[in-house]
């Protein structure tokens, strides 16, 4: 975890609220960690839509299987995202959730997954995540989004959530 506290489910419904949902859609979740957003994504999980979380802490994916049972989680590193993805029998990825901590991972943690998404999320699909209000002005948190606005050009969404422990920013990018 890399905050103070888990999300609020005020911002998990925030986080999913951008998501332009259809049926029969993939949907990956970068670092569900105790499931905050999960419990919303599967909430809002279409008919014929498939969700995989993947996680790399193993106690969070042992306690995610045990309160999803419907879903399914990847132990592993989103680096790994097109291998994951393969080994799932996902074709492509329409939508991608995150909770990772962006702006402090390190900058080649950073590529690798940026790289992966490009490859495994189809044009037209999205990418969300969040940033903490505090950090927006970081220049790794304004780094991340230079770099998401290079890749999958300028921001489709932009939201503020003030009912969570800090308060954050909800970004999400449309792939070309």
């Amino acid at each position: 975890m890399g905050a103070i506290a888990p999300s609020s489910r005020f911002l998990a419904r925030k986080m999913v609220d951008v998501v332009p949902w259809s049926e029969g859609e993939q949907i990956v979740e970068f670092g569900p960690g105790t499931g905050a957003f999960t419990g919303e994504i599967l909430n809002r999980l279409p008919q014929r839509s498939e969700y995989l979380g993947i996680e790399l802490d193993s106690s969070f994916v042992n306690t995610l299987k045990t309160r999803f049972p419907q879903a399914k989680f990847a132990h592993d590193s989103v680096a790994r995202l097109r291998e994951i993805t393969e080994e799932n029998q996902l074709p492509h990825v329409d939508h991608i959730l995150s909770g990772l901590p962006f702006a402090s991972l390190p900058e080649e943690v950073t590529q690798d997954v940026l790289a992966a998404m490009g490859e495994v999320l189809r044009p037209g699909g999205t990418f969300t995540t969040f940033q903490y209000l505090h950090a927006y002005s970081m220049s790794s948190a304004k780094t991340f989004r230079s770099k998401m606005e290079k890749v999958f050009g300028p921001l489709r969404a932009k939201k503020v959530e003030v009912r969570n422990i800090p308060p954050a920013y909800v970004f999400s990018w449309e792939k070309p």
